[in-house]
This record gives structure tokens, sequence and C-alpha cells, in this order.
């Protein structure tokens, strides 16, 4: 008689779980997506991306050129730069970007100008600011257009409102004086916050601390030549603290009291004038009144430590309490650009020639047809109307320091 089969016996606990096993399946997948979403849904303060290895190798390695091979723009030669060598290494340096969640898309062409010009060449990092949290498509996009790493922070409320010293009253009726006069963002309160930042705090921000020198991108903004070098170190080389592209003039209306503040400054704090500074930039007779010449800065690449410094602090403190930049309208261009020149030595300033730029509504392109060819520029050298002698202060900057002009921009 064949023995009887035994039926193999299981715990009751392996019953259930073989019972109840597609339900717990389910809900482990339904928890973890919980998680997911949750995770995808909450934007820390500060936050950092970097691309993967992969990605990294596909977008970056433009080839590198040797500077020491490149033909030198009449400006460079003048100014007596030399160019750095590509060896590989970077500074402690970064694009700073400060933009709400609405400029995604014209902030689209200006970094994808700014990689294909020149970031994907060197990968730099990516700094972008905002007053309130940014959205995950602007981190998303924004992220995979960039071959360096990514950060995305906050700005501190005590730097995006009105300090306690503002006389409400007094700062909505000068708003409602711009506005009658028809003054440019003369009754926008949020476009004064952004100049006081701009002024006297980017430089401050946490995730700004570990770098030395910094290159400013706004929305709309293009670049329309190759640029070879690393300007990083070229700025650290030739001992350059501030550099520009476009000067003009500021409009009277929004600083009526700027200058007189700036020399109730100087003549309580002497010490900080440079003995060989850049006045005749910014005045005509000698610091009496101001010309309004001033950089644009919409594109400035700079020292960090220099607002940071001792001078420019000192400066900007006694603008903020002054009021003017709610009783008026002060635009950072103007208070930069009048530091720059009279707190630096002239020698620490630099017009970059040779990159081509435009911002609404002004172009700039290199005069001369070799440097056009050789940096593969795509502007119209017609179109270039910053050499003119009025509105714009380019042919000013040129007097002031002594420089000849270029060959081709003398009869204009």
């Amino acid at each position: 008689m064949a023995p009887a089969t035994r039926k193999k016996l299981m715990p009751k606990s392996a019953i259930l779980v073989k019972k109840y096993q597609r339900p717990i399946r389910i809900g482990f997948i339904s928890f973890v997506t919980v998680l997911c979403i949750i995770f995808l849904l909450h934007t820390p303060p500060q936050r950092v991306h970097k691309l993967s290895k992969n990605f990294k190798q596909l977008s970056n390695k433009l080839p590198l050129v040797d500077p020491q091979t490149l033909a030198k723009p009449h400006a460079d030669k003048v100014q007596k730069v030399k160019y750095p060598e590509n060896d590989g290494t970077r500074e402690k340096a970064a694009f700073v970007i400060l933009a709400r969640n609405s400029d995604l898309w014209p902030l689209v062409s200006s970094i994808r100008n700014v990689e294909d010009r020149f970031n994907r060449r060197f990968q730099y990092d990516f700094v972008f600011l905002n007053d309130v949290p940014f959205d995950e498509e602007f981190i998303r996009v924004t992220s995979s257009l960039i071959s360096g790493t990514t950060k995305y922070g906050l700005v501190p409320k005590e730097h995006w409102s009105v300090p306690e010293w503002i006389e409400e009253d007094k700062a909505t009726k000068a708003r409602e004086k711009m506005t009658a006069e028809g003054v440019i963002y003369g009754d926008s309160v949020p476009y004064r916050h952004m100049c006081r930042f701009e002024s006297g705090f980017f430089f401050q921000h946490e995730l700004l601390k570990d770098y030395e020198y910094y290159w400013r991108v706004d929305p709309d903004i293009r670049i329309f030549c190759d640029i070879h070098y690393d300007v990083f170190k070229f700025m650290k080389l030739n001992n350059k603290k501030y550099g520009f592209i476009l000067s003009l003039t500021e409009y009277e209306e929004t600083i009526p009291t700027l200058w007189d503040t700036t020399k109730r400054f100087i003549k309580e704090y002497p010490k900080h004038v440079s003995k060989s500074n850049l006045m005749d930039f910014v005045s005509d007779d000698n610091g009496d009144t101001y010309n309004r010449c001033h950089f644009w800065s919409n594109f400035e690449i700079g020292s960090l430590d220099f607002w940071r410094s001792e001078a420019y602090q000192d400066y900007f403190n006694y603008l903020d309490k002054s009021g003017g930049f709610f009783y008026e309208r002060w635009g950072d261009a103007p208070v930069h650009s009048i530091a720059a020149a009279l707190f630096l030595d002239k020698t620490e300033l630099h017009f970059f020639d040779g990159f081509g730029y435009y911002h609404p509504d002004f172009y700039s392109c290199p005069v001369e047809e070799s440097i056009r060819i050789q940096n593969q520029c795509s502007c119209n050298p017609a179109d270039d109307n910053t050499w003119y002698d009025y509105y714009f202060c380019t042919r000013k900057y040129f007097d002031a320091q002594k420089l000849s002009l270029p060959p081709g921009v003398k009869n204009i």
C-alpha cells in the first residue's frame, strides 16, 4: 500500500500573506507613490542640482582654443590685458540670476546664449535667486540647460521689504509724483526692492558666500560671439574688479539727490576714495555734478569681494539710510558705477569687447571684422549705436581712461 501523501503545513501568517499578497503589494506601491509626490511638491528654500555625468559629457566639451593664439580687439590691446591659459581649472565664480518664476522663458534664451557662447567650455555654476520659492517647472527647465551646478535660493525677507526708517506716506507721494510725470517704473515698489537688493545685498546671500567672482545674467539678453578664454581667470590675472559692456546715461528724474548724497559721503569718508579713481567718467566738472554716466548692470562681471569691502558697505549703508531707493528710484546701475569709479583704482575696471551683447533695446557688436570672424559673431555692427557721443558713455569711458578709440568708430 502506497504511503499516504503528507500535506505540507503552512504557518497561519504565511497563509494570510499569500491570501492578501495582491492587496499588500498595491498598498505598498501606493504608499511609495504618495511619498514621492510629497517629496516632489516640497520646495526647500535652497536647492542644488547637479547634472548626471553622462549629460555633462554630452553637453559640455566644446573644444578649447589656446587663448594665446587669439587676435585681440583694439580695446584689449590699449587696456593692456593678458588672456589666461585654459588649464582646465576654475575660479570660485558663478553666474547670478535674480528672477521670478514668470521670467522662465525669457531666461531660457539668455541661458542658452551664455552656455553656447561660453559656459559649455568652462562649466561654471548658476545661482538663481527669487523673493518667492522657484516652482518645479522653473527648476526642471533651467537645470536641464546648464552644464555646471545649479543652485536655487530665496531672498531674505529683510532684503526685500521697506526698511523701518522709511516714511510710508512720503514714499507713496514720491511714487505718485513719478507716475504723474511718466517716469518708467515710477510707481513700482517691487522694482525698488530689486534695485536695493542688487545694490546692497545679493553678494551677501548664503549661496554666494564661497564665490569670489560673478557674472550677472538677465532675461532677454544675447551673447553674439564665442568667448574662448575664461573671463573669471581673466579678471584675476589682470587684477580687474569690475567689467562691463554697455554704458549710458541714467534718467535724471530717478536720481535727483543721488550725487549730493554721494558728495556728503565723500566728505565724511574721504579715506574710501581711490587716489587713482575714474571721477572723470561720472563727472564733467571734477565732481561738482554727476553727468549720469553709468555701466549698465544687466551685464557685469565683477569681484564679490569689492561689494563686500568696507568702502562699498559704508557707501551702500549711507545711501540706504538716506531713503533714496524709496523716496526716489535709485537704480543699482548708477550706484554700482559711482562706487566702482570712485573707490577702485581706474586700472581695476575693464571694458569687454569682442563678445557682442544685446539687452532691450541696445546692441554692442565688435567694430573690427577680423574679431567678428574669429569669434563667429552673429551681430550686425550697423546695429551698434553705443559709440555715439550722445546718451551713451562708451566714448566717455575711453576719454576718462585716456584710451584711443577702436578703428572705425572715430567718425561716428
